[in-house]
């Protein structure tokens, strides 16, 4: 069984969420609370029972996260990947995810995504509108590709923004333990205990690849020059800029 999509505030979400709407709008964070906001790849009763600081994680767009976040200066960790890489890895993702409508083919997705008729809505929205807001409140923007560059770098940086301090030798803890080939194998990561109803891995698992630059393997010449043409018109008035391969920005 699949579940549609349903508009909340003209955002296309999962008619599993749509209806737990309001109860999310009305979330209470507090003071200290982190928030690590990303564009997709908990149950609010439980996190009210969680103790302070909570570290709270959210795929809602910028203009959707429960206002309480900001009125309180909770910080906010954001986390950015580049679009096609982005698309790659939803389209398979949604492959297994049941809450979202079945992704039909490769080039019928790349149409959606581009137009935001996805889960979560546009990418070009979310990444934009947290990086457009970012110098009004207590938050780090943070890009993937950065960390598949050099994970110690921002896990510094992360350390810092949270006013934390680690010995070098936890530090490369950390950085081995969070590297991807680490939590592909960790059930606390991969969604392995997921029922299938919810997360059939099957025939891919949520933890793919995890590489910069794997949408070369996906794109046809033709999609790309489709994507780049609409990339660059929905990206013309922002000074925020991504990696597509680990040699450039753009």
């Amino acid at each position: 069984m699949r579940f549609q999509l349903k508009l909340v505030e003209g955002v296309p979400l999962s008619e599993i969420i749509a209806p737990n709407w309001q109860e999310i709008q009305n979330f209470q964070a507090r003071p200290g609370d982190v928030l690590i906001a990303t564009y997709p790849k908990s149950d609010a009763e439980t996190v009210n029972t969680m103790p302070s600081p909570r570290y709270l994680k959210t795929h809602l767009p910028y203009h959707l996260v429960p206002p309480s976040f900001w009125e309180h200066n909770c910080k906010v960790i954001y986390l950015a990947r580049n679009a096609r890489d982005a698309a790659t890895s939803y389209y398979y993702f949604d492959h297994m995810a049941k809450i979202h409508p079945e992704p039909g083919s490769w080039d019928q997705y790349l149409q959606r995504f581009m137009s935001g008729n996805v889960g979560w809505g546009s990418w070009y929205d979310h990444v934009k509108g947290f990086w457009e807001e970012k110098d009004k409140h207590n938050m780090l923007y943070l890009f993937y590709e950065d960390m598949k560059q050099n994970s110690i770098s921002e896990i510094q940086k992360v350390m810092w923004f949270l006013g934390k301090e680690l010995p070098d030798a936890i530090v490369e803890k950390i950085a081995h333990y969070t590297s991807f080939s680490q939590m592909k194998n960790n059930i606390m990561a991969n969604y392995s205990t997921f029922p299938k109803e919810m997360m059939d891995q099957s025939q891919h698992t949520f933890m793919r690849k995890g590489q910069v630059g794997d949408w070369k393997n996906l794109f046809t010449v033709r999609q790309n020059e489709l994507f780049e043409e609409d990339y660059r018109k929905k990206m013309s008035r922002t000074t925020l800029k991504f990696q597509v391969s680990i040699e450039g920005r753009s």
